[in-house]
């Protein structure tokens, strides 16, 4: 399963958002990839959209996972502050995209 999704991150806070991405905690890391987050990338505009990319066997089923973890309750209070609502956590506010169109897709489907 592919999944796009979309956020904002507060313009004022974009400088922070992007320090503390160059250096995710470690076990926040291992956490993900325990829990089925696959070639998973964050991509963010000047303005603070935040577009991410996953890959995973079944998005809702590696989030709960990730919602059982304190690591992960405690990276999410940190990280909701920069957010542009910050009144709950960030992985609570994603907006998934649909996928309309994959290369690989069509041209094994031809």
């Amino acid at each position: 399963m592919r999944v796009c999704f979309r956020s904002s991150v507060k313009p004022s806070h974009i400088p922070e958002y992007r320090r503390r991405h160059a250096a995710v905690w470690p076990e926040m890391l291992r956490e993900l990839k325990a829990a089925g987050w696959n070639n998973y990338s964050l991509f963010l505009a000047d303005d603070g959209l935040l577009v991410g990319y996953v890959e995973c066997d079944d998005f809702d089923a590696a989030r709960a996972r990730m919602a059982l973890t304190d690591l992960n309750a405690r990276w999410q209070a940190e990280m909701a502050l920069l957010f542009e609502n910050d009144a709950q956590a960030p992985d609570q506010g994603f907006v998934q995209l649909t996928e309309i169109f994959n290369l690989e897709d069509q041209l094994f489907r031809g």
